[in-house]
């Protein structure tokens, strides 16, 4: 039966890992956590259980958009479902309400906010609720990485139902002390808890340290010509001012912050979602909810606070499974205002100032790790996996770093001099200062400190700031320095440092001699073809895109919502001529082939 549906409803023809483990817990009646990838096909460990059980599920989600989105896509694929949350008008709340009383709705979004209301309590307590799926789940626990309050009532309306449903719980990026946090605070009951790891193959990760981020920005758009991508920005203003130099430079840029009217935020992201705008500069309040398909790039022109909402943020694109890049262009000021968001976050006001200083400094130390990530010469993808629990070889020939080569050096008599300097300033001062020390500033800071009488003042005149800094990154990273967990961090000596500074170990460190994809030449935008497979034919891919935009505008759908670049791909090299040769398309469902097969076959028989 499980099969059945997939082909029907979603078009596939098998689970992909970890999917059927997760479906077969949940028809079992067993609480389920499922951790996985952007990607990674969440959605259906859940829908195809829903489509099964006696009754109705609930998925709870954290943002409208995500809701819409969902909803939107499981009306396309013949599955009747709905959303409750602020977004709908009194009447129509009560509407909605009223059909789900009649059965019309095997599956139901509500936000968390309306959970406890009396008027869905009134509902909840009458409707036989088969499951309660909390997507999103990192948000009940403090850890994750977005925490919210409103999510730790649903335990509370779980507990209050007549008959208790079965729980299910879903996320694509949770450590550890998220998962154990999850399962503890939903009251999950010997749940089956399956991880299909966190690794995106299709991802390139690069890093780069660039003077003029803008000018790295437009060459990474050169060489994206044509496609569609998010670029992150960390303020408003930045948000602002990139997007105004691109649409002065010709790209089809819009933008999204908190700071537009609820009425551009919509405009602007359908503007995106229906490629009028193929390019998106946002903040991180774009895109939880965007299941936008051929997102060939996302570009960070800011550092993020943490690794989980890089990795969050940088897996919206390629969720096709096609190639796509991730790029992460890093300034020293990313760090500072990272800090000053930390210490004036004010999102959780129901924190005591104990519990908000534990998360603050908790967020600081994420902080570092992030920064940590643009520092390190060994494989980005390793970096990201070891953060989540993961140890594969460091080495995926997929990002900056496996691309680059390096050169060994000893960097013990530098090491040497700055732990020096730390141990006889005894321990006071952060990285700036004991840079500027042993570099031989002449700064009033240095003077107002009398650093300038410290034994090691000018002992490294002739390393450069930024090369000392990339050391002392190094140092920190491999664990013969510290960074205290504080507002203001301090550099602190390790049970490691003695063996450098009594000349008992010699310490070596990766330096970048030649990045590789530097020496091609660039691309200019007319040159640069969009990316399809070599059994693509380009011509007809082009065809059946403008025919997908022109059903999409009848629709009011969003394109990849009829079919994705990924199945247009497969139509392209399959050419089917029959409806039994274009249901083997991976991503046609009888529903859309009734729906939308016809003038796709029309289409490639022409």
């Amino acid at each position: 039966m499980k099969y059945k549906l997939l082909k029907q409803y979603f078009g596939y023809d098998a689970f992909r890992d970890g999917q059927e483990t997760l479906i077969d817990s949940i028809l079992d009646g067993k609480d389920t956590v499922g951790i996985m990838p952007t990607g990674a096909g969440k959605s259906l460990c859940y829908q195809i259980p829903a489509l099964m059980m006696d009754g109705i599920t609930l998925v709870i989600s954290p943002l409208i958009s995500l809701m819409k989105d969902q909803v939107t896509a499981l009306n396309q694929a013949g599955v009747h479902a709905a959303y409750l949350n602020s977004s709908l008008s009194y009447a129509q709340y009560c509407k909605a309400l009223q059909c789900a009383r009649s059965g019309q709705y095997k599956i139901i979004y509500v936000a968390p906010e309306r959970l406890v209301t009396q008027e869905f309590m009134n509902f909840a307590m009458e409707a036989d609720i088969a499951m309660v799926s909390v997507d999103e789940a990192h948000c009940v626990s403090q850890w994750g990485q977005d925490f919210r309050p409103s999510y730790l009532k649903i335990v509370e309306f779980v507990n209050l139902l007549p008959k208790r449903p079965v729980v299910s719980a879903f996320t694509a990026t949770a450590t550890t002390t998220v998962r154990e946090d999850i399962i503890a605070i939903l009251e999950l009951v010997q749940p089956t808890v399956v991880s299909t790891g966190f690794d995106r193959p299709n991802l390139y990760f690069g890093v780069e340290q660039p003077r003029d981020r803008f000018t790295a920005l437009l060459h990474h758009l050169e060489d994206c010509a044509g496609q569609s991508g998010i670029i992150y920005c960390l303020t408003r203003k930045n948000v602002e001012e990139v997007c105004l130099r691109l649409e002065q430079e010709g790209y089809p840029a819009t933008r999204y912050h908190a700071g537009l009217t609820d009425r551009e935020r919509q405009q602007n992201q359908e503007d995106f979602i229906y490629d009028v705008k193929p390019i998106m500069v946002a903040t991180n309040a774009f895109g939880m909810g965007i299941d936008k398909s051929n997102v060939r790039f996302v570009i960070h022109y800011n550092m993020p606070k943490n690794i989980e909402s890089y990795y969050q943020e940088a897996g919206r694109a390629g969720r096709d499974g096609e190639p796509a890049r991730c790029i992460l262009l890093y300034g020293g000021q990313d760090v500072i205002t990272n800090q000053l968001f930390i210490e004036n976050n004010r999102d959780n006001d129901e924190l005591s100032d104990a519990e908000l200083e534990l998360v603050q400094e908790r967020d600081r130390e994420r902080l570092r790790k992030m920064t940590f990530y643009c520092f390190t010469n060994e494989c980005l993808r390793t970096y990201i996996l070891n953060y989540f629990g993961e140890y594969p070889d460091n080495y995926c020939g997929n990002c900056s770093n496996c691309q680059t080569k390096f050169d060994t050096i000893d960097i013990t008599p530098m090491a040497s001099a700055i732990m020096g300097c730390v141990r006889d300033c005894h321990e006071r001062y952060g990285i700036t200062v004991i840079l500027d020390t042993v570099h031989g500033s002449k700064s009033a800071k240095i003077q107002q400190y009398h650093m300038d009488e410290n034994p090691y003042y000018n002992s490294l005149p002739e390393v450069t700031i930024p090369r000392l800094r990339q050391i002392v990154n190094h140092l920190v990273l491999t664990g013969f320095l510290e960074l205290t967990n504080s507002k203001y961090a301090v550099l602190r000596l390790t049970a490691l440092s003695d063996s450098i500074l009594n000349g008992d170990e010699t310490l070596t460190m990766k330096l970048a001699e030649e990045y590789i994809p530097e020496k091609k030449e660039r691309a200019s935008k007319k040159k640069k073809a969009r990316t399809i497979p070599a059994n693509v034919d380009p011509e007809l891919f082009e065809k059946l895109r403008e025919l997908r935009m022109n059903l999409a505008k009848e629709n009011k759908v969003a394109p990849y919502l009829i079919f994705s670049d990924k199945t247009l791909h497969q139509m392209c090299a399959l050419k089917p001529a029959t409806r039994e040769e274009m249901l083997l398309v991976s991503g046609v469902g009888e529903v859309k082939y009734d729906r939308y097969g016809d003038a796709f076959l029309t289409a490639i028989n022409a």
